[in-house]
Formats: C-alpha cells, sequence, structure tokens
C-alpha cells in the first residue's frame, strides 16, 4: 500500500510547502529559490533498502551529517494534504494524510509529518541551531522518506527531501532534493559561503548511509 502524507503545524519560512515533489522542480523552481538534486547508489537488495531506511527514518543522516537533531516533538496533528502526484508528475486525488507510527529496533519512533526538531551543528563561535518541521512523509514498499522545512529566520529558508529507492534493478539509490533561498538585506554578502556550506553539507548527507562511510 502506498501512503504519502504532509501537513503543517506551525509555520515555515517559505510559501512552497511540498516544492520538492514536483517532477520539474529543477526546470521550474519556485521564484527566487535555487533548486538542487543529487543521488548516490548505497547498495543493493532489499535487506540493504530496508536496513538504511531504518536509519534515514530515525535522523540517521542528519547525525551521520554531524547534526545532534534536539527537541524532537509529534506536534498537533494538524493535516496539510496538499498536492499530491504520481510517478508521472499527474496530480493524484484521495492520498490518505495519516501514516501509522512506525519504529526502529531500538524504539526510537520514526519520523513523521509534523514532527518538529532543531539540528544543531557546529558554528563559529559556538553552535548554530536550525528549527525544522517535518511537511511531508513518503511511506511505500519500494520508496521511503521525509521533507523538512525551515521555521526560524536564518542563513538559508526553504525544504529538504531526502528519499530511499529500491529500483526494478535491485539498486538501492539515495536522493537529496531541495529547493533554498539564501537571506537577503546585510546577509546577502554571505551567500556565497552559504552556498559552498551547503555543497559541503550536501555532500556529507549522501555519504551518512553510504556503507563506506558510516
Amino acid at each position: 500500500m502506498k501512503r504519502r502524507s504532509s501537513f503543517t503545524d506551525q509555520s515555515v519560512t517559505y510559501g512552497a510547502i511540498g516544492a520538492t515533489l514536483a517532477p520539474d522542480l529543477l526546470r521550474y523552481p519556485p521564484a527566487g529559490f535555487r533548486p538542487a538534486e543529487d543521488s548516490v547508489k548505497i547498495g543493493s537488495g532489499r535487506e540493504r533498502f530496508d536496513k538504511a531506511a531504518e536509519e534515514l527514518m530515525t535522523w540517521g543522516v542528519q547525525r551521520g551529517a554531524g547534526f545532534e537533531v534536539l527537541d524532537v516533538a509529534s506536534g498537533t496533528g494538524t493535516q496539510y494534504t496538499g498536492v499530491v502526484y504520481d510517478a508521472e508528475g499527474a496530480p493524484v486525488a484521495g492520498a490518505d494524510p495519516r501514516t501509522e507510527q512506525r519504529f526502529g529496533a531500538d524504539g526510537t519512533p520514526y519520523v513523521a509529518a509534523g514532527m518538529t526538531a532543531t539540528l544543531r551543528g557546529p558554528g563559529r563561535p559556538g553552535h548554530h541551531d536550525t528549527p525544522v518541521l517535518v511537511v511531508y512523509v513518503i511511506d511505500e514498499p519500494e520508496r521511503i522518506g521525509f521533507a523538512y522545512g525551515t521555521t526560524a529566520d536564518g542563513a538559508e529558508s526553504g525544504e529538504e527531501s531526502f528519499v530511499l529507492e529500491l529500483r526494478p534493478d535491485d539498486s538501492v539509490w539515495f536522493t537529496i532534493r531541495s529547493v533554498l533561498q539564501t537571506a537577503g538585506g546585510a546577509r546577502a554578502v554571505l551567500a556565497p559561503a552559504v552556498r559552498r556550506r551547503r555543497k559541503e553539507l550536501t555532500q556529507r548527507e549522501l555519504r551518512a548511509l553510504h556503507p563506506a562511510f558510516v
């Protein structure tokens, strides 16, 4: 059974909620935002997919990229179904906005739509906190993942998705898509450095599920 949910129970800092689901994101991103998509093959077979899925859905990518994941909260449950698309990009009506709560082998709850968390990474000085809201979850037999959006002003605002796929040839691929906007005003001068750090972060995130780097 295919399930996809998306909702918000607090404000995010951008308007195009669910933009990372758009099949034509790279060609037609929301105005003022820069899109990106990166994929890596991380193995093959159902066992590899299932193991990576558990890591992904228990914040393994974020932790593997160097973040502490703090203040995880389940949210109020207010639903935002948005527009759901099939693999060909056609809108699908009647999607169930709810997903069954799942847990990892150690009892850690899977990421669920509406969860909030704070991603704490190293900064200068001290640390840098990024509050995020999970805006949708994908839970399908051969495809699983989630996306979160920013909920506070920072160097960047927008959405990032993390999706694992078991393809028909039995290969397992991990894809990160993002649609982000760098801060304007006085902080615009920092945009080149912000984009450079984003590329470095994406590489760390891509390696987080790869058996050669874990």
